[in-house]
């Protein structure tokens, strides 16, 4: 399963938003207050459990999940390789983390923005919405 993550917040922090491509589907959804790291951590989080129920129980044990998001920070901490400074961080890390234990395989790739449109599209549309 191939999954692209992306959120963003209008000011740093300010009205935030996620958009989430999942199987092909598409999620947008406003979050409230927070920062573009946060959303970030909460897309994938909504993504992963949006993949999981999609798939079901017993097929998620089987599935092999490619999470694809264009925040380079969000990549590289749950790949183990940037240290979890700040402190918001660390409870949304150990919830991605726990979900990826549902799942044969999860990994984690940084791609560019050009290949992340429709998450970032989300996103803007879930803004807008709001605004």
């Amino acid at each position: 399963m191939v999954i692209y993550t992306d959120g963003g917040a209008r000011g740093n922090p300010g009205p935030a938003a996620i958009g989430v491509v999942v199987g092909g589907k598409k999620y947008g959804e406003y979050i409230g207050e927070t920062t573009n790291n946060v959303a970030e951590y909460k897309a994938m989080i909504f993504a992963l459990k949006k993949a999981k129920a999609l798939l079901g129980k017993s097929k998620t044990k089987e599935t092999e999940v490619e999470c694809n998001a264009d925040s380079e920070l969000l990549v590289k901490q749950l790949n183990g390789q940037y240290k979890i400074e700040h402190g918001a961080l660390q409870p949304l890390w150990i919830e991605i983390w726990n979900l990826k234990l549902d799942f044969k395989k999860v990994t984690f790739k940084h791609v560019f923005r050009e290949k992340n449109k429709e998450a970032d599209r989300m996103v803007n549309e879930a803004l807008d919405k709001r605004s």
